[in-house]
């Protein structure tokens, strides 16, 4: 959420993002509930002094010998507490209507974002490897995984529908190996701390990750308990320290959390309907990280070197891709996309996410640090990164890792998470 003073000074500053971003917030709205809330707040802050004021007065009076004039003053007191009743009744109606239509605006994108309408005005800053040149033509996953069984799309489809496969035998155990593997690399080489927090949240948890109400369809809602579950582990990480003031010394805090992630993909209808790459249960390694407001920039780079760095000891080739101001989402101020190479599917396909999204989450969580014991507390900033989604890491493997044959080579770095497994072939 961004700070009501911040919109209030600047206008025309986040109308002028809101078009960049391809964005659409109630700017005129929030500013004439800002301007009646303050209305009513001064004037209730007037009449609370003049009522405190006359109250004294009327002891004076009584005193004085005056009961007269006393009593006109108890007259006009008792119709400035009706008064203030009246505004206290105003002020409950408009804050919550003015905090509703705030939690429908962007983030502010940072100076540095390219500006442009679609994803077509991303910037590639950097790519990593070679893509292999095969002397056979490279099948895309969905018919590897069918070749080898490793994949059952169709039984997937005949329990939940579309968008839903199994995995089976190598392919459950690559699925798991490669999770195992980001969790233990982010955690004794990244230096994160594992967290396993819950997979449904209530909507307070959501709100606070900038979820609801922006992306209310877009989640599954178990109404009769009050549950939200979860998108991605960013919203209970994000939650971890709500409406807490947290010491400068503390940051930065890096958390680490797997989780399985539960998204309806209404807005990406009839985009990837073949394969894994988008569907509706998958599971993710996510990193998190709360900083000082000086170092969350700094700390988005390291971010996404984390993530790479996954990617490259994988000896998958990567990409680095910034966000132009159209593709940069709802929350992020400034995002980095990370893309492998799927030789078999031809494509660069996104297999992590990196956005610092500074004090947008805070200040819905009400998350804060004291940079010195005594010091007025400021809100933290956040950031949140993929490392990585196995499902989607599996494609990479899985296509760069064929064989002529159609066995798939397993990476070094994943047969000892595979009980020594050098290849898949099916059996």
């Amino acid at each position: 959420m961004l700070d009501m003073a911040f919109i209030r000074e600047n206008p025309d500053l986040v109308k002028e993002a809101l078009i960049k971003l391809n964005a659409d917030a109630p700017v005129d709205e929030i500013l004439e509930l800002d301007r009646k809330r303050r209305a009513l707040l001064r004037e209730t802050e007037e009449l609370r002094a003049e009522r405190n004021a006359g109250s004294k007065q009327i002891g004076n009076l009584m005193r004085e010998g005056q009961p007269d004039e006393a009593e006109a003053l108890k007259q006009r007191m008792s119709e400035i507490g009706d008064r203030i009743g009246e505004l206290d009744e105003a002020l409950r109606q408009v804050e919550p209507e003015l905090r509703e239509k705030l939690l429908w605006v962007p983030n502010m994108p940072h100076p540095s974002v390219p500006v442009g309408p679609d994803e077509s005005h991303n910037v590639v800053v950097r790519q990593w490897g070679e893509p292999r040149q095969f002397d056979f033509e490279p099948l895309p996953h969905w018919d590897l995984g069918e070749t080898l069984g490793i994949i059952d799309f169709e039984r997937g489809v005949k329990m939940s529908g579309t968008r839903f496969y199994v995995l089976k035998g190598a392919g459950a155990t690559l699925h798991r190996a490669l999770t195992n593997w980001f969790i233990d690399v982010g955690t004794r080489d990244h230096g994160y701390t594992e967290i396993y927090p819950p997979f449904m949240v209530h909507a307070e948890a959501m709100v606070g990750a900038a979820h609801l109400p922006k992306f209310r369809d877009n989640m599954y809602y178990d109404a009769e308990e009050d549950f939200w579950f979860i998108g991605t582990a960013e919203v209970p990480l994000t939650n971890f320290h709500r409406d807490e003031i947290l010491g400068g010394d503390q940051l930065p805090i890096k958390l680490l959390a797997h989780t399985p992630c539960f998204r309806r993909e209404k807005m990406s209808a009839g985009r990837d309907v073949r394969g894994i790459k988008r569907v509706h249960q998958f599971e993710k390694v996510e990193m998190y990280l709360f900083t000082t407001p000086d170092t969350g920039y700094d700390e988005l780079e390291t971010l996404v070197s984390d993530a790479e760095d996954l990617v490259r000891r994988l000896d998958i080739p990567c990409r680095v891709v910034e966000m132009c101001t159209g593709d940069l989402g709802f929350a992020a101020a400034k995002k980095y996309d990370i893309e492998a190479w799927c030789p078999g599917s031809n494509e660069w396909t996104e297999v992590s996410s990196c956005s610092n999204v500074t004090d947008f989450q805070a200040r819905r969580a009400n998350i804060r640090f004291r940079r010195q014991s005594k010091a007025r507390p400021e809100f933290v900033h956040t950031l949140n990164g993929s490392a990585l989604p196995p499902g989607r890491m599996m494609i990479a493997v899985m296509e760069k890792y064929q064989q002529e044959d159609g066995t798939i080579t397993v990476p070094e770095v994943l047969r000892p998470y595979m009980g020594g497994l050098e290849a898949i072939d099916g059996r």
